[in-house]
């Protein structure tokens, strides 16, 4: 008797594992916006090769790279319906779920990477995202694009009076526009497909962009003069199909979700480590790359600080304060 259930235990082990040889692995459909070289492009490569690996082929990740899923709308419908497992998304586009994630449209509240992981990693970055859970989707965490800084190709740009009048490309984000206004600039939103021929045709007298997503975008080639700014941090949320999360076996969500957790860290640290290598190489090829002063950075901040009265009662006046002693280290 013990002789025969034991090889029925394994008859039953060989049929259930040829069955699923046969069906083939379960596929992870993850879309992310940018190029497959941007870090976030690496960061994702190391997630697939870790969950193939680590389920032994049970599960296969598709990457759709540079919005080859769709824009924003079709992600979030992709997730919604279980038609996309997971995929990452800019804050900015995340406001309709909850004004929580304006807190990142505020310019100069982080002064380094390591105040913007308190924000992201703590309560008040994790809190956000409960409110995409109605609506079927699950927030795991946050990669990150970077700091914002200034490139034109018009003129050094050293003080708020050399920005004063320069038209900027910026996003669509009412904060982002107009951050750039109390900056002097001239904002001028221009689709992402459009921006390097704005560039190169002087539609524009620059960007406002972070230095990875400008390096791998080729802008260096239609700018020649880069301002270290720092005044946005751009996150972005990684999220979960909740439908796909919630057929998943204890075990393979373990699996899944310790594969995001390294891949994030090792995101944040290529784009951390790519800034040092990027500005090396804008200034060998003969890029002006210049670091506004501590205080003359204090006066872009000060210049800015309209927005906080602006935004203030939408995002919440109290998150704010929760936001700034945490930085603190309150």
């Amino acid at each position: 008797m013990p002789r025969m259930k034991t090889l029925l235990i394994a008859f039953v082990t060989f049929f259930v594992m040829t069955t699923a040889a046969i069906a083939g692995p379960t596929v992870i459909k993850l879309a992310h916006p940018n190029v497959p070289q941007h870090p976030m492009g690496q960061a994702f490569e190391k997630f697939k090769e870790l969950v193939e690996e680590r389920t032994h082929g049970e599960f296969r990740v598709d990457i759709y790279d540079s919005s080859k899923f769709g824009n924003f709308d079709s992600v979030v419908q992709g997730l919604q319906f279980n038609m996309l497992q997971m995929g990452s998304a800019a804050t900015p586009n995340l406001a309709p779920f909850s004004d929580e994630f304006l807190i990142f449209d505020l310019p100069f509240l982080f002064p380094n990477y390591e105040a913007a992981d308190k924000i992201t990693d703590g309560p008040i970055g994790m809190h956000a995202t409960k409110a995409l859970e109605k609506s079927g989707i699950v927030g795991l965490g946050y990669i990150e694009i970077g700091f914002r800084n200034i490139w034109n190709n018009k003129r050094s740009v050293r003080s708020l009076e050399d920005a004063k009048g320069l038209k900027i490309r910026s996003t669509p984000s009412k904060a982002h526009i107009a951050t750039l206004k109390s900056l002097g600039m001239n904002p001028t939103p221009i689709s992402w497909g459009e921006v390097y021929t704005a560039l190169q045709q002087k539609t524009v007298d620059g960007i406002d962009i972070d230095l990875n997503l400008a390096w791998h975008n080729n802008f260096p080639e239609v700018n020649n003069h880069l301002t270290i700014v720092n005044s946005l941090y751009s996150p972005h949320l990684v999220m979960m199909s909740k439908r796909f999360m919630d057929s998943l076996t204890e075990k393979n969500k373990k699996i899944i979700l310790d594969a995001f957790e390294e891949c994030k860290l090792y995101e944040r640290q290529l784009i951390r480590d790519g800034e040092k290598e990027i500005t090396k190489q804008l200034e060998a090829r003969g890029v002006e790359v210049y670091t506004l002063t501590p205080e003359e950075r204090a006066r872009w901040a000060e210049a800015s600080q309209s927005i906080y009265d602006q935004f203030g009662d939408r995002i919440g006046k109290d998150l704010i304060e929760r936001a700034k002693a945490t930085i603190a280290g309150k």
